[in-house]
């Protein structure tokens, strides 16, 4: 990723994050399913950018996640054509901040794809987040 995108893409993302958040916190807001997941541990920020399900699926944790996955990808397609960047280098942008974001207690994935528990330390994160 070049630095001119980069730079494009932390803008973007800071702009979605200042106004509400990449989908997920608002949703979060109105639906106590998802606080709750997360609260709980059974769903966690990817690095790409997207919401994953950490413990054993369910029918509800799997509606959760798509619904707010869909929103997220809508939002990032959106943001990454004023950005003049690709889907995939705004969703990666986007998983950086949402990872940095996460608070102890909370699941978030590692650049080796395990899932991890946010501790009062920064979490790990890919060498590709800027």
């Amino acid at each position: 990723m070049t630095k001119r995108v980069t730079k494009a893409i932390l803008t973007g993302a800071a702009i979605a994050t200042a106004l509400g958040g990449i989908a997920a916190p608002a949703y979060a807001q109105r639906d106590p399913a998802y606080a709750a997941a997360r609260a709980a541990g059974e769903v966690g920020e990817k690095m790409d950018g997207y919401l994953g399900i950490v413990v054993a699926e369910t029918p509800e944790l799997r509606r959760i996640v798509n619904d707010i996955n869909i929103k997220r990808r809508a939002v990032y397609s959106e943001k990454a054509q004023e950005s003049n960047a690709t889907l995939e280098e705004y969703a990666l942008t986007a998983g950086c901040i949402a990872i940095a974001k996460t608070v102890p207690g909370e699941k978030y994935q590692a650049p080796d794809g395990s899932w991890q528990t946010r501790t009062d330390a920064p979490p790990m994160r890919d060498s590709r987040c800027p």
